[in-house]
């Protein structure tokens, strides 16, 4: 029983196909499959349009296995699997490689070299080769604060939300916080200075970083996953030290700790104001400490 597609982000809408995925796989007694890809296929296909991505691969399936899936795959898109057409994508793939009785995806589906495959297509070759395929109806929300919304979950309009700095709305089209993951780096120790040292992240090239400005957010540790502590996070280029380089920097609440070189997460949780130049540096001190006092408040 297989599902298709990058799922990054696995947000509300995924995580409805790859629920109905491993429904199904049980009432017939089969294993679930998740299909995904790597690296993104419109990185292959339009070289330098890769979108922000919203979950690394190991994140991906840290969240597909809470899903109950058996099966977690990942199919290198290579220049050559992006020329493949959709009938032998289908035969190389879902059934030499995967033997796949049932293929579950999303109504908007298409595959094969210039996207030329659909889920008609999809049905007419799985009664050739013997399996089933379902077309699953896509999920979205229809109301916000007693309001029509007709909002379609998808990775676009997650990145959208993010972008603009509107982390609640992405965290509920995702059904949690958005996660930014990255290796602690010595910054400037400016923070220190202050009274406020901060954990300075070194992120993935592509990673969805939030819109400039200052954040709650979990501070998680990689090696100790299940250990959540507060902090506020600044995103920016530092104007009020004239910075030009954008940087993502968390004060943790509550920790001083060497955590250089320590594999970490920031799961942003609510958008607290924009970025602020300061005529000087109390006044720049006063205003952390409200942020500060803020994220306590929001996270308590």
């Amino acid at each position: 029983m297989v599902t298709i597609g990058v799922f990054d982000g696995v947000h509300r809408g995924h995580q409805a196909l790859i629920g109905r995925t491993v429904e199904i796989a049980r009432q017939r007694g089969l294993p679930s499959v998740v299909l995904t890809f790597d690296p993104h296929p419109s990185e292959v296909v339009r070289p330098g349009s890769h979108p922000a991505q919203l979950t690394t691969l190991r994140r991906k399936a840290e969240l597909v296995e809470q899903l109950g899936v058996d099966v977690f795959a990942v199919l290198p898109f290579t220049p050559e699997l992006s020329r493949l057409p959709a009938h032998e994508f289908v035969h190389e793939i879902l059934v030499d490689r995967l033997h796949a009785a049932a293929v579950v995806v999303g109504e908007n589906f298409t595959f094969g070299a210039k996207a030329a495959g659909n889920v008609a297509l999809l049905r007419e070759l799985g009664r050739r080769f013997g399996f089933v395929a379902y077309g699953a109806e896509l999920q979205g929300d229809t109301m916000r604060n007693g309001e029509p919304a007709e909002i379609n979950f998808s990775s676009t309009y997650v990145r959208s939300c993010i972008d603009a700095g509107d982390v609640a709305a992405a965290a509920a089209a995702l059904g949690r916080p958005h996660r930014l993951e990255g290796i602690v780096v010595r910054g400037e120790g400016r923070g220190r200075k202050l009274g406020f040292p901060t954990a300075n992240l070194s992120t993935p090239h592509f990673a969805a970083v939030p819109a400039d400005g200052v954040y709650a957010a979990w501070f998680v540790l990689a090696a100790e996953p299940h250990r959540r502590l507060a902090a506020a996070v600044s995103v920016g280029t530092n104007p009020t030290f004239f910075g030009r380089e954008r940087t993502v920097e968390a004060f943790v609440l509550d920790l001083d700790e060497d955590l250089y070189g320590e594999r970490v997460a920031l799961d942003f949780v609510s958008h607290l104001r924009g970025q602020v130049t300061f005529t000087d540096v109390e006044a720049l001190v006063e205003q952390i400490d409200a942020d500060v006092a803020k994220v306590r408040e929001i996270l308590r």
